[in-house]
């Protein structure tokens, strides 16, 4: 069964979708975008709208309350390709504070060719802002894009210290 649930943030509302103590969703669109993009074996299960999800709602809550670690505590899944796991894995990697290039987080990701891949792994990302790819920018410091927009993408990395 799983849980939805969504929270007022400074940026909007987020949405968050889990199985159990496993976050497999989060963004400021909607839970139909989410369990949209979601694989098929989890978005059909039965699911429930809840007040909170144990944990999970805490971490969210603790990091926009200025706890820039709290989202390193939630365990995530999502259906992806190699790569993409990869690039998921190593974003998660990228401390808060701190951004990556495009071309950093390829060749952290393990393919130092795979630029364009890695943006696409940033655009696919099903779990933001917890997997931050809010922290990957264009090499040379500009933003580039973020799916919910860059007003929303430049308040996280001022949330977390980034000039």
């Amino acid at each position: 069964m799983l849980s939805l649930t969504s929270t007022k943030t400074p940026v909007g509302t987020l949405y968050l979708i889990s199985n159990e103590h496993v976050l497999l969703g989060a963004g400021f669109r909607s839970f139909d975008d989410l369990l949209e993009r979601m694989d098929p074996t989890d978005s059909s299960q039965q699911h429930s709208r809840v007040k909170s999800i144990p944990i999970i709602s805490d971490l969210v809550s603790d990091y926009f309350d200025g706890d820039l670690s709290a989202f390193n505590s939630i365990q995530t899944r999502q259906p992806g390709a190699a790569f993409s796991q990869a690039a998921w894995k190593a974003m998660r990697k990228i401390p808060a504070g701190k951004v990556w290039s495009y071309a950093d987080l390829a060749k952290r990701a393990g393919s130092p060719d795979a630029v364009r891949a890695a943006g696409s792994a940033c655009a696919r990302n099903l779990i933001a802002p917890i997997i931050p790819c809010h922290r990957v920018v264009k090499t040379g410091g500009a933003l580039g894009n973020y799916g919910y927009g860059l007003e929303v993408k430049d308040w996280l990395l001022r949330h977390e210290g980034v000039a």
